[in-house]
């Protein structure tokens, strides 16, 4: 005997295009969100440390300003993760 024809369960389970379309658009909009997050966090840190230009020390490859700007991206990501939960 055919398993599917005689339990249609896991067909019944699938989700609906709608399900799946409004999912695409919250995680789209969840992304840009966060996005602009981590760009206004930066912002914040180019402001708070005003006397340190940050773009002209990594156009210099400054490797200890590239760390710190490395660390806080990922500090603010983690943020705005755990905030969206």
């Amino acid at each position: 005997m055919n398993v599917l024809l005689e339990n249609p369960a896991p067909i019944a389970n699938l989700p609906q295009l709608d399900q799946l379309l409004g999912a695409l658009v919250a995680t789209g909009a969840y992304g840009l969100l966060g996005i602009f997050l981590m760009l206004a966090g930066f912002k914040m840190f180019e402001w708070i440390t005003g006397r340190l230009d940050v773009e002209t020390q990594l156009e210099k490859q400054n490797i200890a300003v590239g760390i710190v700007v490395a660390a806080l991206l990922i500090g603010i990501s983690l943020i705005v993760v755990v905030s969206m939960l």
